[in-house]
């Protein structure tokens, strides 16, 4: 199967050509897993003091003991980025085997573990687990995410872009689903991390907000108490409060590293092709909420596989569909930087294998063991 791509304007991609190209970054939190039994074990401050004479800052812990997490300094060029993906997941890996663990890239951990969760040391942490116990205090709250960030001028260009890829965040939710088992069974989700994230406040499609309006919604959110600070605000397409960056926030993390790039791809992808709409002025599309939440929804339980919802239209579609839709829309900005046909191949790759929930699945059908999807799941990202 060859993904179809429409002709790109010479005109529109040499205009965008020469302009400067967005800088792309990604977070990327992994789960620590006993290598044995599969189950989370809460060794993240010791791997990352492990990996941090090697990586320094780009090795972080994370909200519960068995996460930690990785961040590539920014880049304009693909193919360094991926470097830089494989060099962190390498570093952190071979910390985890120091630790007796296993670097698994998932949404979810596929084994429950076998004591309470623990929240990291930390103050800030501390407070949110204090706030909202009712969201720390099982094991579901534990999910990791993949965050892409592309680089914009301030605040007023992130919230213009978010507020224009709206439509399109519920398709690269279904691209990056990589979540479905959970308490030690298969959910019937593709990203039932979607389904878990979604619990926190501050979670879900971003409202329609110029730079004054932002402010003022943030500052009552937290002046106001439903938010413990401006950190969280996690809609899922957000601009930063620490760098210049636009942040899209609805992936789950992906084994498979050529995933992470055919994500971060369409991500600066669509912004490049949707900055001469912003500039000429043109409004973003109003989409009912209900509607938008509805797409997510169903990108989160189907993922690439069956049916879609496209929210800009109202009608339901194969996700296939959309992702072809998605990669056409971004295909200009991705000619621009010379990353359209690498793009088009790895959507073409993850359309045949159906994702990472499908991969999952397959790997739970040969024994019907959750220790081999966990194994699998190490193997691949180990391998990057």
């Amino acid at each position: 199967m060859t993904v179809p791509v429409c002709g790109v304007d010479p005109v529109q991609a040499g205009l965008l050509r020469g302009s400067s190209r967005m800088t792309m970054g990604v977070e990327e939190e992994f789960l620590l897993v006993d290598r044995r039994t599969g189950r989370p074990m809460a060794r993240g401050p010791r791997v990352v003091e492990a990996a941090i004479p090697i990586l320094g800052g780009r090795a972080q812990t994370e909200f519960f003991g068995p996460q930690v997490e990785v961040c590539t300094r920014p880049t304009a060029t693909l193919a360094v980025l991926r470097s830089e993906l494989a060099l962190l997941r390498g570093v952190m890996a071979e910390a985890a085997a120091g630790e007796g663990c296993l670097l698994v890239a998932t949404g979810t951990p596929a084994v429950p573990p076998g004591r309470p969760l623990t929240v990291t040391p930390g103050e800030r942490y501390e407070r949110m687990a204090a706030r909202w116990s009712s969201l720390v205090g099982g094991y579901d709250g534990m999910v990791c995410g993949c965050h892409i960030h592309v680089g914009v001028t301030g605040h007023a260009q992130a919230l213009a872009l978010a507020n224009h890829m709206r439509p399109w965040l519920p398709t690269l939710q279904a691209i990056a689903a990589n979540s479905p088992f959970s308490l030690g069974r298969d959910t019937g989700w593709a990203s039932h991390r979607s389904v878990e994230w979604a619990r926190w406040p501050g979670v879900g499609p971003a409202p329609l907000l110029d730079e004054a309006g932002y402010e003022r919604l943030a500052g009552r959110l937290v002046r106001t108490g439903t938010l413990l600070d401006r950190r969280m605000i996690y809609w899922h397409a957000r601009p930063s409060e620490r760098v210049p960056t636009l942040e899209i926030r609805v992936c789950d993390v992906n084994a498979d590293l050529d995933v992470v790039v055919l994500l971060t791809a369409l991500v600066r992808g669509l912004a490049t092709s949707l900055l001469p709409d912003i500039g000429s002025g043109r409004p973003p599309p109003a989409l009912p909420i209900r509607r938008l939440q509805a797409a997510h929804a169903l990108a989160a339980q189907r993922g690439l596989l069956g049916e879609g919802l496209d929210p800009a239209r109202g009608v339901h579609v194969p996700a296939v569909v959309l992702a072809e839709g998605l990669l056409n829309l971004a295909a200009p900005g991705l000619a621009a930087t010379g990353d359209l046909d690498l793009t088009a191949e790895l959507l073409e790759r993850l359309q045949r294998s159906g994702g990472g929930a499908a991969s999952q699945r397959t790997a739970h059908l040969r024994r019907g063991r959750l220790t081999d999807v966990v194994d699998e799941l190490a193997r691949t990202t180990a391998a990057a």
